[in-house]
């Protein structure tokens, strides 16, 4: 049985930020706004910001949460700064210490265990290491640590089993699954009552859109945004897809794949 602990990892210093018509709006001019899909739940939108490949942000009220920042200082220069970070794995497209050390200011930060050995010291003091099957929260905000690691066998060396994250994220009454690097693992395929769902789609890395559609059949996402998915065809994941299902497709490569 999973050991399930819940962590802690800290309060960060908060923009002013304010929900107003499905968009974050800034409260003082200089304030970045975050813009992207807005999802409504009871509790106000959750705003959805691609950025690039494998990068997203998360907005919900005052919080702007960065997922896998990579890519310089200079991606990130015209959105709200973090007010929490999470991180999946430590491969290049998705940690990169230089970009956090320009971005992260005293926003806490959620990880695995092999990214929180890479840390600066400096960095190290405001992050936690969570393990598959773990708990934590990010400014009141409940996260969880699922598993993310490839199942065919000659993938196993890309993503081995218990190293890296996906997480679900609880926002507004509804859960938000960021799967990471990974093919269907049987924690994902027994997933309920996900409200979005960020799967990644591209060989030999994570997993082929067949084998996407067949997971998000099985455990059935309101809403799925393919990511990290490179040069994959994604035409052939609507018509596979049950009845219900919103497909949505956005540009995760402004600046080609």
């Amino acid at each position: 049985m999973t050991n399930r602990r819940t962590i802690v990892a800290g309060m960060a210093a908060l923009p002013l930020l304010s929900l107003s018509t499905g968009f974050l709006t800034p409260l003082l001019a200089a304030t970045p706004a975050l813009d992207g899909d807005a999802i409504s739940t009871p509790e106000g939108d959750i705003v959805i910001h691609p950025v690039d490949h494998a990068s997203l942000l998360i907005g919900f009220g005052d919080q702007v949460i960065y997922v896998d920042p990579v890519g310089g200082a200079d991606r990130y220069k015209d959105l709200p700064a973090p007010t929490a970070i999470l991180i999946t794995h430590g491969h290049g497209d998705h940690f990169d210490v230089p970009t956090l050390e320009a971005i992260a200011g005293t926003a806490p930060i959620i990880t695995n265990a092999d990214v929180f050995g890479k840390l600066p010291e400096a960095l190290k003091a405001q992050a936690t290491a969570l393990a598959n099957g773990e708990d934590g929260m990010l400014n009141a905000i409940a996260v969880s640590a699922v598993s993310a690691h490839n199942t065919t066998p000659d993938r196993m060396n890309y993503h081995p089993v218990g190293v890296g994250n996906g997480y679900v994220i609880s926002l507004g009454g509804r859960k938000v699954y960021v799967a990471g690097d990974t093919e269907p693992t049987p924690e994902m395929l027994a997933m309920t009552d996900i409200a979005v769902a960020f799967l990644p789609m591209n060989l030999p890395y994570t997993m082929t859109p067949e084998q996407a559609a067949e997971a998000i059949n099985t455990f059935k996402p309101a809403i799925v945004y393919p990511y990290h998915y490179g040069e994959s065809d994604l035409t052939v994941l609507q018509p596979a897809l049950a009845e219900g299902i919103d497909l949505r497709l956005r540009n995760w490569y402004p600046n080609g794949a």
